[in-house]
């Protein structure tokens, strides 16, 4: 089972509907955000398109009630822990947010966004991933990952 990770999009429709295109490629309907949308409007071809989803707010993200009602309350204030296929995962915008958490369990994956850097990562039987920024506006470099749950590998691409 597959899932997709977005994070930082920033309002580049062009490049949403890029990733979700490629979502769709791989045969995936779920995906996970972590947070920086910026306006309701971005949302649209997650529906259009016949996505589920779950996501936090960033810091980016000022028309929360919005984004809030637009995505029919699928975004949540990080940090958000939520259980899919088997596995829990733990979304934040920052990892910062991580670290003021008492969890008695470490998750088996935790999705963050915020640095517009990718990164994959194992430490103590978790398994980080940060997509980078799919909006490409920082880096000039949009990319998303791709979570494969039964293998527990992450693996990060490029938008075209």
């Amino acid at each position: 089972m597959k899932i997709g990770i977005l994070s930082d999009t920033h309002d580049n429709l062009v490049n949403i509907e890029k990733a979700l295109d490629l979502f769709k490629e791989q045969g995936i309907n779920f995906f996970v955000h972590a947070g920086d949308y910026v306006a309701p409007f971005s949302l649209k071809p997650y529906f259009e398109k016949g996505f589920d989803f779950v996501g936090v707010f960033g810091n980016n993200d000022g028309e929360k009630a919005g984004l809030k009602e637009k995505s029919k309350g699928k975004i949540k204030e990080p940090p958000y822990i939520f259980n899919y296929g088997g596995k829990e995962i733990l979304i934040v915008h920052e990892l910062s947010q991580v670290k003021d958490l008492h969890l008695h369990n470490s998750p088996s994956v935790i999705v963050f966004g915020h640095t517009h850097i990718a990164e994959i990562k194992r430490e103590e039987g978790t398994l980080y991933i940060n997509p980078g920024e799919a909006g490409g506006w920082l880096t000039g470099r949009a990319t998303f990952a791709i979570l494969d749950l039964q293998k527990m590998e992450a693996e990060v691409m490029e938008l075209k």
